[in-house]
């Protein structure tokens, strides 16, 4: 994400039973028009007609707290997103102490409910443990990164077919492309590299992603960022790097200028043209004017939202989608992150503070819908 804010089979079988939660699949007929879908039909059950996979970012806290919450994510997500347990500071916050809690908890709540996880994410500049920055610094020793990808990974990689290896490397500065993280500082560029090589030595299963913001909009800043990503994604190419794709986090922004169906298009087929798997991994919308009436900005929301996720489908590279957040009951864009009636709460995700679907979540699922896939090409 573009902010900051495993135990043995006896204690995951435990977890398990605590949090075994029964989804709710929807089961009636799909749409396959602009109108409403039916009201049972799920943001899951529209991803699996089209063969996409839909999600959401959720913190293991909010879960178990939040049984009403709880019951929205099975209905609606096959895919999951650790928020915060997966990160580096989390995990590791001191060298010689892991906490593994909040993970666990969270990996038995996905195995027990038949969940998907997406592994974000292994490096990150804005989760660096202090210890861990300044060993690196003093030391300069790549070990200190694999023998925590190694403990990650040896750990959950059961669980998670898919990793966010390297979040946001990119940072279009003073004709730089790569961000001047830590990362960077000590290990130079070639950071990246070796992280997708200690990731593949270590899972070399799994489908290894490149995570990054700020692709979407058809102005100079995120056109420079989009070449920057196809320049490093051609360069490590070229140095035989095997990785096999990248997450667009998609945080957007009615703030900024309207969005181009065909430049993002035209974006996505380069990155398939490279053969590179393609995720939505932190879909939401900011809005700008929180004033207008609730339809009015739900409208506004759903209508941007909606353009970049059908563009998105059209492109068979594309996977899934996934939201950072179901509910803005739990939004990252709302700092208290409140469930209690505040006026002016941003509205950017599929479902109200009260569970309710809103045009977002319609706007989604029709995407999905008018993508769904025959069953004689299934």
């Amino acid at each position: 994400m573009h902010d900051e804010r495993g135990a043995g089979d006896k204690g995951m079988a435990r977890r398990d039973s605590l949090f075994a939660v029964a989804a709710l699949v929807a089961g009636a007929p799909l749409l396959v028009n602009n109108a409403r879908p039916d009201p049972s039909t799920s943001l899951r059950s529209a991803a699996q007609a089209a063969q996409r996979s839909f999600g959401a970012a959720v913190q293991m806290a909010q879960l178990r707290a939040d049984p009403a919450f709880r019951a929205a994510v099975l209905a609606q997500c096959d895919t999951l997103t650790p928020e915060l347990e997966l990160k580096w500071a989390s995990i590791q916050p001191e060298p010689d102490r892991f906490d593994f809690a909040a993970m666990d908890n969270l990996a038995a709540f996905a195995r027990a409910n038949q969940r998907h996880l997406h592994g974000h994410t292994l490096l990150w500049h804005r989760s660096i443990p202090a210890w861990a920055k300044s060993a690196m610094a003093e030391t300069r020793d790549w070990g200190i990164v694999h023998r925590y990808f190694a403990t990650v990974i040896e750990r959950y990689g059961p669980l998670i077919e898919q990793w966010d290896v390297v979040n946001e490397p990119i940072d279009v500065i003073a004709g730089e492309s790569l961000r001047r993280s830590p990362f960077f500082d000590i290990f130079g560029p070639g950071y990246i590299r070796r992280a997708l090589e200690s990731a593949r030595a270590l899972a070399p299963k799994a489908m290894l992603l490149i995570n990054e913001f700020g692709m979407d909009y058809p102005d100079q800043r995120d056109e420079d960022r989009r070449r920057s990503l196809i320049g490093l994604i051609d360069s490590l190419k070229a140095q035989g790097v095997a990785f096999d794709g990248v997450g667009l986090q998609c945080h957007l922004d009615l703030r900024r200028g309207p969005f181009d169906q065909r430049i993002f298009a035209a974006f996505l087929g380069q990155l398939a043209e490279r053969g590179m798997a393609v995720f939505i991994t932190e879909l939401d919308v900011r809005e700008a004017d929180r004033s207008l009436p609730v339809a009015q900005r739900d409208r506004r929301v759903a209508d941007l939202a909606g353009a970049l996720v059908d563009v998105a489908l059209d492109q068979p590279a594309v996977r899934g989608i996934t939201c950072w957040g179901l509910s803005d009951r739990y939004s990252w864009l709302n700092a208290e992150g409140s469930d209690r009636p505040r006026p002016g709460l941003n509205r950017g995700l599929p479902l109200d503070r009260a569970l309710r679907p809103k045009a977002l979540h319609d706007a989604i699922a029709n995407a999905f819908l008018r993508h769904r896939t025959s069953p004689d090409r299934r």
